[in-house]
């Protein structure tokens, strides 16, 4: 499998498909505010979805046992159940779970909070529903999570934090602002915050490996990963490792 050339085509397929949902909603004389009318028709992450299940299926997983529509529902602890974008259980064992975001258009602030809040919490959730032994005796899951961020100008430049009484974590911070008095700080561009997000996520073990793209809405997406240690292919090693060690233990 060609990973790089399936993913230039699973990203154009996510554009080509928020743009179709924003004609239907014209034709249909129901046009929904901002660019909601993109997102309101259908999964974009389509595409992203079938390839990562190509890659589970040709590291040795059936394909029955890897689920992108239908009964992807698990138990949680804080809820009775979180549908996930992508779930794989196999004999009985829970073997991986995963989460595919994103976020286009002018009013990328508007949801920082609220991805950042919805990741978190949805991770918490389902390694307490783990602990508490909703899933059986089985080995802890694979959790994965996937953002990509529309690139456009307004998520690279640096936004300022409101610290009426306290500083902001120091990642949040950005440069430091040439100004008399108490030190102000110029703050750091959106794109970075979900770098960060991703990053933290990872490093605080409440997912398995994350993953940051980026890429321009233009009928020739260009993709970057601004992120070394968050790039697809390492997303990829950390999926196919834990699939072989699962596959591994079955045999015994």
């Amino acid at each position: 499998m060609n990973i790089e050339k399936r993913l230039q085509a699973a990203i154009q397929s996510y554009w080509d498909a928020r743009r179709k949902n924003k004609e239907k909603q014209v034709q249909s004389g129901k046009i929904d505010a901002g660019t909601r009318g993109e997102v309101t028709g259908g999964t974009q992450m389509g595409a992203l979805e079938v390839l990562v299940s190509d890659i589970l299926c040709e590291a040795g997983l059936k394909k029955l046992d890897v689920r992108t529509r239908t009964a992807l529902e698990l138990p949680g602890y804080f809820r009775a159940t979180k549908k996930w974008d992508l779930i794989v259980v196999s004999n009985g064992a829970l073997v991986l779970a995963m989460e595919f975001k994103s976020q286009a258009g002018k009013s990328i602030g508007n949801n920082v909070n609220n991805r950042s809040e919805e990741a978190v919490g949805s991770a918490k959730d389902i390694w307490t529903a783990f602990r508490e032994g909703r899933f059986g005796p089985s080995p802890p899951p694979f959790l994965g999570y996937l953002f990509l961020l529309e690139d456009r100008d307004n998520v690279k430049t640096p936004v300022g934090n409101k610290e009426p009484f306290f500083q902001v974590d120091p990642e949040f911070r950005g440069e430091a602002l040439k100004k008399k008095g108490a030190p102000r700080y110029r703050g750091v561009s959106y794109s970075k915050r979900y770098e960060l997000l991703c990053r933290r996520l990872v490093l605080e073990r409440l997912y398995t490996s994350a993953c940051f793209l980026m890429a321009t809405n233009a009928a020739r997406t260009t993709i970057t990963q601004p992120a070394q240690d968050l790039t697809f292919q390492r997303f990829v090693a950390a999926l196919q490792g834990h699939v072989v060690t699962f596959l591994r233990s079955q045999s015994k």
